[in-house]
């Protein structure tokens, strides 16, 4: 009889635990929008588009002076931040091929464990909202990634209206199409579809991957997000804004649900760019580049995370950090630990922002893109980047110089030839990529665009 009340006392006990884990695991959100520039939001320096809930949340919690993302455009980055993996270490360097259908080989593999799964193994409930961009096919969708709930498109350009015009611009919600006439303005449609989510009454803590597809092209708004933009005479700027400030006003939405639902201070809330703003109409001053680029202004991007419980408000972090860092960094936090999965690339950012480690979360950073086709390093003060866009090999001291300005690579042979090694080093254990797509041609036609342009300014 006292065996058996040992082991129901035991029982109870286990259960005592779950409960107190469960109740001191945060929520999780991450919001990640497409294509925004550096200087597209207040807390960043912009004065012409208001984003003033931005700027609010970003006061409230920690900015990352010096936030990257593991590549310079939209698939490969978003591959990286759910994997917490560089993506060339599986060979996710390009977008899904634009023509034709892409099969399952074509994406993020299976194989590949997302932030979604780990959680999920945590108790989790889990949600992927907006565009998704891993995989074309079926058997990649978020479904199939640990997401337990899913509304959005798996890839490409959306428009805005959710008019479906193929497979992957199609608007889903647990892999049926969603109905036109429920669908208005997508950065509204997918706020809303967070916000259910938010409001399910469940007692499991969430995480939510909202990715807004705004401000990508194709340029469009509704008149009441226009309206705030009106003072921007440029008139593509203007409606650039107008999606941005769409972001803005749906994401104050989404803190007022967790303010109403009492779990703000226990919620980990994430914003970030999947990559440097696009060439037109964005703003990635004071930083040389564009999407696409290795320069600053295509893999530093705005980025801040706000945990009221946890985190100091009005903090600032200048030291190097990545969108690798988000997988451990929730993985920790969910009470799980996140050395135990040894594939990760990104380390625990609470340690640092919190003052605890006052060491360099990385003393290397890399990038590829397209193979090698083009490469950048970053280590300690020094930046070396290969550019395909130059046709040469650059190297900046970030630190004296992070406008990126002058390349000191022939007045240091040696430090080039050192962080060459250590990108050949970390470039071995990577795979060669598993499909290609316009990007070097595309690189090649710009600069031949940007040459021709310059000339024509001359005098004959």
């Amino acid at each position: 009889m006292s065996y058996l009340k040992n082991i129901i006392l035991f029982v109870y006990f286990l259960l005592f635990i779950q409960i107190v884990t469960a109740q001191k695991q945060p929520n999780i959100i991450v919001i990640l929008t497409d294509d925004q520039g550096w200087a597209d939001v207040g807390f960043n320096g912009a004065t012409d588009i208001p984003t003033p809930n931005l700027d609010r949340l970003a006061s409230e919690g920690v900015v990352f002076s010096n936030g990257y993302v593991s590549h310079p455009y939209c698939s490969p980055s978003r591959a990286g931040l759910l994997t917490g993996r560089y993506q060339a270490r599986f060979g996710h360097d390009c977008n899904m091929p634009y023509n034709g259908e892409n099969d399952v080989t074509v994406g993020t593999p299976l194989s590949e464990k997302l932030i979604s799964e780990a959680l999920k193994e945590q108790g989790y409930r889990t949600s992927a909202i907006g565009k998704w961009h891993l995989g074309d096919h079926p058997d990649l969708y978020p479904p199939a990634q640990g997401f337990d709930h899913w509304f959005g498109f798996p890839g490409g350009a959306m428009n805005y209206w959710g008019t479906a015009q193929s497979k992957i611009k199609t608007i889903y919600r647990n892999r049926k199409p969603v109905p036109k006439e429920e669908l208005g303005y997508l950065t509204d449609d997918f706020t809303n579809e967070a916000i259910n989510f938010i409001n399910k009454k469940d007692k499991k803590p969430f995480f939510i991957y909202l990715a807004y597809n705004a401000p990508h092209a194709p340029d469009h708004a509704t008149k009441k997000y226009l309206e705030k933009t009106k003072h921007i005479e440029y008139a593509g700027r203007s409606v650039y804004a107008a999606m941005v400030n769409a972001v803005d006003e749906n994401v104050g939405k989404i803190d007022s649900t967790l303010v109403a639902n009492g779990i703000k201070d226990n919620t980990i809330l994430v914003f970030l760019s999947d990559n440097g703003g696009r060439i037109e109409h964005a703003d990635n001053s004071p930083n040389r580049g564009h999407k696409g680029m290795l320069f600053e202004g295509g893999i530093k991007v705005p980025f801040f995370i706000s945990w009221p419980s946890k985190i100091k408000e009005k903090s600032l972090y200048s030291k190097p950090i990545s969108s690798l860092d988000l997988f451990p960094t929730f993985l920790n936090a969910s009470g799980a630990s996140a050395s135990k999965e040894k594939q990760l690339d990104g380390v625990d950012l609470m340690p640092y922002i919190l003052n605890k480690n006052k060491g360099n979360p990385h003393n290397i950073l890399f990038w590829r893109s397209s193979g090698n086709f083009e490469y950048a390093v970053r280590k300690g003060k020094y930046k070396l980047y290969k550019s395909a866009y130059k046709n040469k090999t650059l190297l900046f001291n970030i630190e004296e110089d992070n406008l990126e300005r002058y390349d000191i690579a022939k007045q240091h042979p040696e430090i080039c030839l050192d962080l060459e090694k250590s990108y050949a080093n970390w470039d071995a254990k990577n795979k060669a990529p598993g499909w290609l797509d316009p990007h070097a041609e595309n690189v090649i036609k710009e600069d031949k665009r940007w040459k021709k342009t310059r000339e024509k300014s001359l005098k004959k």
